[in-house]
């Protein structure tokens, strides 16, 4: 069996991020949720694809639906409490505990 390690991804779900590259550069938007397995986080109102789907009991019109699809993480970066995107650090707090740190103002990322 081979095992896959993961690396400890820099956002979280509930961060507001901004997208630094591709097509919805210089936008923003709160962590929705993550594919893991390929790198990628949907985050709220960007990268909205199209899907046609067929009626079914649930959806007896069927039609097209807008969902948000995955953007890589390597392309997003966490905005701190002041609105600035930085990159983050872990460092210890007070109590010891491990907590994220803005790189730009050295404040705790919430």
């Amino acid at each position: 069996m081979i095992r896959i390690m993961r690396n400890k991804l820099h956002i979280k779900i509930g961060d507001t991020v901004m997208v630094i590259a591709g097509n919805e550069k210089g936008n923003s938007g709160k962590v929705l949720g993550f594919n893991v397995k390929r790198d990628r986080a949907t985050v709220e109102g960007l990268n909205v694809v199209k899907k046609h789907v067929k009626p079914s009991a649930t959806n007896p019109q069927g039609g097209i639906e807008e969902n948000e699809a995955g953007i890589h993480i390597s392309n997003l970066m966490v905005i701190d409490g002041k609105g600035v995107p930085t990159r983050t650090i872990r460092k210890s707090d007070s109590n010891g505990n491990k907590v994220r740190f803005s790189v730009k103002s050295n404040s705790e990322v919430k």
